[in-house]
């Protein structure tokens, strides 16, 4: 039998987000610092577009998404809130927050060191944009998991296929 295994990856969970964002577009619905505002979220393949009135909704609007990101257990590191607003047609603005879809070369690079110098008894496998930690101990392999989850990474780490 082979060696106990997982992948590190980064992903968001496609229906949570779907539940996220409808909570948040439910929530603006009704509160009454948005009544006849046109505030809007939408999902698109890599990114989340935001509109709304003015910067001062569109904050309003983040700070609404990201609270029901968190109560649905999404990592906020997943995505990139750094894009300023822009205008957009009929007297909005409009912000695009990128979702984080696998590790980029330099985040597997930083994983696999942070691993190989925690002396563990286990091998990190770069595959594209994801890690597999392999090791002869599941032990070992639920270290390195506290141990990326304590480590204060600047993007999201999951953790799948678990053998």
């Amino acid at each position: 039998m082979a060696d106990p295994s997982f992948d590190i990856v980064s992903e968001v969970d496609r229906s949570e987000l779907k539940n996220a964002v409808a909570q948040a577009m439910a929530e603006i619905s009704t509160r009454f610092d948005f009544k006849g505002s046109k505030s809007d979220i939408k999902i698109e393949e890599t990114q989340l577009v935001l509109t709304s009135e003015n910067d001062i909704k569109i904050k309003q609007v983040i700070d609404v998404l990201i609270a029901k990101l968190a109560k649905r257990e999404i990592g906020l590191k997943a995505f990139n809130f750094e894009e300023k607003p822009d205008q957009a047609t009929g007297g909005t603005v409009r912000q695009k927050v990128k979702i984080q879809t696998g590790l980029e070369k330099e985040h597997t690079k930083q994983i696999t060191k942070l691993i190989k110098d925690s002396k563990l008894k286990v091998t990190p496998t770069i595959m594209g944009d994801s890690v597999r930690v392999t090791g002869k101990k599941k032990d070992d392999l639920q270290e390195v998991m506290a141990m990326i989850k304590s480590s204060d990474l600047p993007f999201d780490a999951k953790f799948t296929n678990f053998k």
